[in-house]
């Protein structure tokens, strides 16, 4: 579904102690008035749900293409159950916006599946940036609040999965 069919903003969860998880969010700098606002919905999210403070560990890099590397260090220095990332790359006159942006959603998912741990995509790729204010508070709710259920999901299943009893083979 696309977000112009939904509100980014509008989630419902149903994780239980969340509280003892450690986020990370990593945020580009470059359209600091949108990815700012992000940044916002996203803490108060997870807040909201539970995360204490000193359980997030915030990093700030310059634009979305270094996102993935700034993902990668912060996860090294805290051991995270999950990291955020959160940028906005408007299309523009070339394809430069088409590169950015795979090339960081193909670092993170290098990343998850390396670490084996959830690192989320909380990258908006509008085309002007009407679209972009939209998804960030705007009219169409805001990506970050997407994205921190998203990591309180994941980070929450692999809890799950991890503490599981069940073997396979000889005992």
């Amino acid at each position: 579904m696309s977000s112009k069919d939904q509100n980014l903003s509008d989630y419902s969860i149903n994780v239980s102690k969340v509280g003892d998880l450690k986020i990370g969010i990593v945020v580009s700098d470059y359209n600091e008035g949108i990815t700012h606002q992000l940044l916002e919905g996203c803490k108060k999210t997870l807040v909201k749900e539970g995360i204490v403070d000193s359980n997030m560990r915030i990093i700030h890099v310059p634009g979305a293409f270094e996102l993935p590397t700034g993902a990668r260090m912060l996860d090294d220095k805290h051991n995270l159950d999950a990291v955020i990332v959160l940028g906005c790359v408007i299309k523009g006159d070339t394809k430069h916006d088409e590169y950015i942006s795979q090339a960081v959603a193909t670092g993170l998912m290098q990343l998850a599946i390396m670490r084996s741990k959830p690192f989320i995509f909380g990258v908006l790729t509008p085309n002007t940036q009407e679209q972009a204010l939209e998804r960030a508070g705007g009219k169409l709710g805001n990506k970050g609040v997407e994205a921190a259920v998203t990591a309180l999901k994941m980070a929450a299943l692999k809890k799950e999965l991890k503490s599981s009893t069940k073997q396979i083979g000889f005992s």
